[in-house]
């Protein structure tokens, strides 16, 4: 092939280079979900893949995980604080899953690895994978009454497991000592390591094809170009100051109600999003990173903004985030925050809504099964002998929407994760789904009405498992616009094998026997506008 020398490259040139980039990143998903050995990456996909240039700048991510939106790029750059660019070889690959060094919580672990071409690194490409198990008090790693991050599992600072010649054999026997599970998340690693060896290979022909330096101007446009279309969509939004709040249930077990607090300024094409006001670190798991938070602002602007725009570093260039330091969103690290990731950073999607809602209410849904909803079971598989963890996440009712109803039993904002199919739960756990349907009349009433949750029932058939809740919107509802009325809350139940009936806290562990059922009710949606007649 001939090389292009042309440094400024023509906008068809740019737009084959971002689609070239985004596939990789597409590519890197499908790798890791068809080779990952735990069903949370195979089935439910729980995992996002990203590029980001020589500096850490997102440049292309999947269609995976909006939670994962501001934390790939922010975890290159932190490593290259902790790693220089010096000590970096073409092979290496990379993980860590430190919170305050870029990430979200532990379970997330991330795989780095540089390219490099024409004799420099130009880019890196970040493969994240939820791992089943991280060690920590609690299997799954989800510890309802956790106290201190060590409570929540492994903590890996930059750890280089592969080079050119294979895995640094050592290395990675120290972490599967630490984690439950160990042949599951060996494969989960490999598969990691697999994609960024893909996405290693994909660049090559990418950069064989263009010079680098013809690459990195079309990079650069993508940005501005991205920056622009940002600037644009904000401009559509009336200058002003707008405040919206919204409640987590509490700390983990008990406590009072959290608060999430915004103060969004629009100013011709930029927007500033403080969070200030925003409740201090609590005790529990539900605090979240700054990294975190950014991502929630980055999907809620793209949503109510700009849904088109090219998710890459440009987009964040017209939005300030100010977060106070010891606040629920910059938590000191050694507190623990397992579900800040996937609730706390839903509190933040719903305060923006909520301050929105005075503005430009048509671009919005009422509040949904914004939680992860997740149970958590584990324990050893009686049929096998093995350790075996069960992380299924339930989706409810999406709100209503001013020109809709919501949908029933999705998954809304910050995740894009996928339930576990009842064939493969019962092939490889000790758990019969013995019933799954809709929950009928769950979505709250208005001129457009919120979706409907979902009811479903585990019974247990092996003879002790673990269960770990980790659920929000148990106390408070999903939220009405416009005059609509609220969902119903999500609702637990044990049944135990004798007919003795409980009701379970949204965050709690118990042990279950052969013979109990999980009651599953998720939560409705609210609805949009006043009800009529």
């Amino acid at each position: 092939m001939t090389h292009s020398t042309n440094l400024q490259p023509d906008p068809f040139t740019v737009e084959v280079i971002r689609n070239a980039l985004t596939a990789i990143a597409e590519e890197m998903s499908l790798i890791v979900m068809r080779s990952a050995r735990s069903p949370l990456l195979r089935e439910a996909g729980d995992l996002s893949s990203a590029l980001t240039d020589a500096d850490g700048n997102l440049i292309a991510q999947g269609r995976d995980i909006p939670a994962h939106l501001g934390v790939m790029g922010s975890t290159v750059q932190e490593f290259l604080k902790r790693v220089p660019p010096d000590r970096l070889q073409p092979g290496d690959v990379w993980f860590m899953n430190l919170p305050e060094a870029g990430g979200n919580h532990l379970p997330d672990v991330k795989a780095i690895r540089p390219f490099f071409a024409e004799g420099e690194i130009q880019a890196y490409a970040v493969a994240l994978a939820h791992w089943a198990d991280i060690g920590g008090a609690r299997p799954g790693s989800y510890v309802p009454d956790a106290r201190d991050c060590w409570q929540e599992g492994l903590r890996i600072p930059p750890l280089r497991v592969f080079t050119k010649d294979g895995v640094d054999r050592e290395k990675i026997d120290v972490i599967l000592a630490n984690v439950r599970g160990a042949e599951e998340r060996e494969g989960d690693i490999l598969a990691q390591m697999a994609a960024t060896y893909a996405a290693d290979e994909r660049l090559q022909e990418v950069f064989s094809r263009y010079t680098a330096a013809t690459l990195q101007t079309a990079i650069a446009n993508l940005h501005d170009q991205s920056e622009a279309e940002m600037r644009a969509a904000i401009h559509t939004i009336p200058n002003g100051v707008y405040e919206g709040e919204d409640w987590l249930d509490d700390d983990g077990p008990g406590g009072e109600p959290i608060a999430v607090r915004v103060r969004i300024e629009i100013k011709d094409n930029e927007a500033v999003f403080d969070f200030s006001d925003t409740d201090d670190a609590c005790a529990g798991p539900l605090n979240a990173t700054p990294f975190t938070a950014s991502a929630s602002v980055f999907y809620a602007m793209k949503v109510v903004a700009g849904p088109e725009i090219q998710p890459n570093a440009g987009c964040a260039r017209p939005v300030s985030i100010r977060i106070r330091e010891g606040s629920l969103l910059h938590p000191p690290v050694d507190k623990p925050l397992v579900a800040g990731n996937h609730d706390t950073s839903q509190r933040i999607v719903d305060a923006i809504f909520n301050a929105f809602d005075k503005v430009v209410p048509e671009r919005l849904t009422a509040g949904g099964s914004t939680t992860s909803g997740l149970l958590l079971f584990s324990g050893h598989d009686p049929r096998t002998g093995q350790w075996t963890t069960l992380y299924e996440v339930h989706g409810g009712g999406e709100g209503g929407r001013h020109d809709r109803d919501g949908m029933c039993a999705v998954r809304p904002h910050m995740s894009n994760v996928m339930n576990t199919p009842a064939e493969v739960i019962e092939t490889n756990y000790p758990i019969l789904i013995e019933s799954q349907a809709l929950r009928r009349g769950s979505g709250g009433k208005g001129a457009h009405k919120g979706g409907d949750g979902q009811v479903r029932t585990y019974l247990i058939t092996g003879p002790e498992v673990g269960l770990t809740s980790m659920v929000e919107r148990c106390i408070i509802p999903p939220y009405g616009l416009q005059g609509g009325e609220p969902g119903k809350t999500f609702d637990i139940t044990l049944r135990r094998a004798n007919g003795d009936t409980s009701p379970l806290a949204g965050k709690t562990h118990v042990q279950l026997h052969k013979g109990d059922r999980i009651i599953m009710k998720t939560s409705g949606g609210g609805g949009y506008g006043a009800a009529t007649g």
